[in-house]
């Protein structure tokens, strides 16, 4: 019960922190938010990095904590709850790596600079990865019968294609065609946000356990002995 709400309370903290983005609604990083990657605001030549990039941080640990936290109070759990779980603690632990190695300079303000830096866009794609995957398994498990989580199973296969277009539809900048990556981004990181909400909501309203674990066996028919 307790890893159970300290899990809950990392997860909605990272719904927030997840969307710094609307910190830069006040504070004056020269940034246009519709062409501009939130990355940009801790790219290593930025005025505000040490600011952005902690929060950056601070949402990675909490989101990290989560996963951890998860996991260990799963093992009586279905092979997707658990392996969703591993998942949520690989999206924190790569977005720490994320931050560690960010962009050299922000493309959006700054003539010259390339959109593509290999090891920050390497991270920001293995986020993503361990992201999708944590939305696909835990929405399989809810849709199951073993796996007992009703609201995941119910919007995680919306929150995903949502998600995974907005994303996709941000990267024109790699490809030569800037402007309105900002958009698509910040689209992307309300669905993120959403889905963490989600999962904390689901974690609260558990009864028997952070992950479902009694749903197994309450799905199984009952077993009757003949006398």
């Amino acid at each position: 019960m307790r890893r159970r709400i300290l899990s809950a309370a990392s997860l909605l903290a990272s719904a927030v922190l997840y969307n710094d983005w609307l910190l830069q609604l006040f504070v004056p990083t020269g940034l246009a938010q519709a062409d501009s990657y939130v990355s940009e605001a801790f790219a290593a030549d930025q005025p505000y990095r040490t600011l952005f990039a902690g929060v950056e941080l601070a949402c990675a640990a909490l989101i990290t904590a989560a996963g951890v936290l998860g996991m260990t109070s799963s093992h009586r759990a279905g092979t997707a709850l658990r392996t969703g779980w591993t998942a949520v603690t690989a999206i924190g632990l790569f977005s720490i790596a994320d931050v560690l190695l960010p962009m050299r300079c922000a493309p959006s303000r700054e003539s010259g600079c390339p959109p593509d830096n290999v090891w920050h866009t390497a991270t920001s794609a293995l986020v993503h990865l361990a992201l999708f995957a944590s939305m696909a398994l835990f929405a399989w498990a809810g849709r199951s019968r073993a796996g007992g989580w009703e609201l995941v199973g119910r919007w995680g296969p919306w929150l995903l294609p949502v998600s995974m277009a907005a994303a996709v539809s941000s990267v024109g900048p790699y490809f030569g065609h800037s402007g309105g990556q900002g958009i698509a981004q910040r689209i992307h990181l309300v669905t993120v946000g959403c889905w963490f909400a989600l999962l904390a909501v689901e974690l609260v309203r558990a009864k028997d356990g952070p992950a479902g674990t009694s749903t197994l066996t309450e799905s199984l028919p009952e077993t009757r002995t003949l006398t």
